[in-house]
C-alpha cells in the first residue's frame, strides 16, 4: 500500500503528466496566436522529459499534428508514447499511450504595422487567438498505470503576441477544467525573443502550473519553470526545423509539490509552407 508521501509523489507525476502533453507552440510549454496558413499542415514530433528526484516523465515521441482552415483557424490532434518513473519505496517504470488532446486555435484579432513590411507583407503588430482543448482517454489501461490522466478534461486558454522593434512577445493564460479526481488549475506562460535572419528564432520563456481547490488536507501541486528554446531550418526551404528547448525548476523540488528539476524538448517540425502565419497575409 501507498504512504502518504508516495501518493503526493503519485499526483506530482501527474501533473507533470499535464504539462508534458500540454505543450503549446513546441517546443514551448505557451502557445501563441500563429497558424499554419489554409491549407498548411504543421507537424512536431518532439522528445520531452521532465524529471525531479521524486519522479519524472517522458513523451518518447509526442504527435503533435496540425491543419489550417483559412488563415486564422488551426486544428489540432495530438498523443504521446508515454513513460511514467516513479522513485522512492514504490519505485517503478510505466509506459503507453498517453491520452489524446484535440484543440482549434481561431485567432479573432489582429493590428498591422502601417510602415513596416516583412517578406512582401505588412508585419502584424499584435494579435489575440483562443485554443480551447479537449483532452480524452484513448481504450487503454493508462490511467490505472499513472501514464494518463483522468479525463476529459478541458483547458479553455487566451493568447496574445506583440512586436515591438526586434522583440516578439507572445503570452498564454488559461483554466484546465478537470474532473472529480483532478483539481483544476491555472497555467500561464510568457515567451519572448527574436527571430533572426533564414528563420532562426530564439526565446526565453517563464511559465507557471498550479492547482487550485485541492482537497482539504491535500498540498496544491505546482510547476513553475524557466526555459531557453528555438527553431533552426535544417533543410532548404526551411519546411523541416529542428527544434528544442532546455530549462529548470525556479522552485526547489520536494515530495509535496510537484516541482521539477529540469525540463527538455528535442524534435523536428514539419511544414508545408515555409512558415508560420501571424496574420492574413
Amino acid at each position: 500500500m501507498l504512504n502518504r508521501t508516495d501518493l503526493v509523489r503519485a499526483a506530482a507525476v501527474t501533473l507533470l503528466q499535464a504539462v508534458v502533453l500540454a505543450q503549446g507552440g513546441p517546443p514551448f510549454r505557451s502557445d501563441d496566436p500563429d497558424t499554419p496558413g489554409n491549407g498548411h499542415w504543421e507537424i512536431n514530433l518532439g522528445f520531452i522529459g521532465e524529471r525531479s528526484p521524486f519522479g519524472g516523465f517522458y513523451s518518447t515521441p509526442d504527435i503533435d499534428i496540425n491543419y489550417g482552415v483559412g488563415n486564422r483557424l488551426q486544428l489540432k490532434y495530438e498523443v504521446p508514447l508515454g513513460i511514467e518513473e516513479m522513485r522512492g519505496d514504490s519505485s517503478h517504470v510505466a509506459a503507453g499511450l498517453g491520452d489524446s488532446l484535440l484543440g482549434a486555435k481561431y485567432r479573432f484579432y489582429q493590428r498591422h504595422s502601417k510602415t513596416r513590411v516583412k517578406d512582401g507583407e505588412r508585419e502584424v503588430k499584435f494579435s489575440l487567438s483562443t485554443y480551447p482543448q479537449l483532452l480524452l482517454s484513448n481504450p487503454t489501461r493508462a490511467v490505472a498505470r499513472d501514464i494518463a490522466e483522468p479525463a476529459p478534461q478541458l483547458l479553455l486558454p487566451l493568447e496574445a503576441n506583440a512586436n515591438y522593434g526586434w522583440i516578439r512577445i507572445s503570452g498564454e493564460v488559461g483554466y484546465w477544467i478537470a474532473g472529480k479526481n483532478v483539481p483544476d488549475s491555472w497555467t500561464q506562460g510568457v515567451v519572448a525573443g527574436h527571430e533572426f535572419r533564414k528563420d532562426t528564432e530564439l526565446y526565453l520563456e517563464l511559465y507557471d502550473l498550479r492547482e487550485i481547490r485541492v482537497t482539504p488536507g491535500t498540498p496544491k501541486l505546482a510547476e513553475t519553470t524557466l526555459g531557453v528554446g528555438g527553431r533552426v531550418p535544417i533543410v532548404k526551404g526551411h519546411w523541416l526545423r529542428l527544434i528544442g528547448m532546455g530549462g529548470h525548476g525556479l522552485v526547489s523540488a520536494t515530495p509535496a509539490n510537484g516541482q521539477p528539476c529540469w525540463i527538455a524538448y528535442v524534435g523536428l517540425q514539419f511544414l508545408s509552407d515555409k512558415r508560420r502565419r501571424h496574420g492574413d497575409e
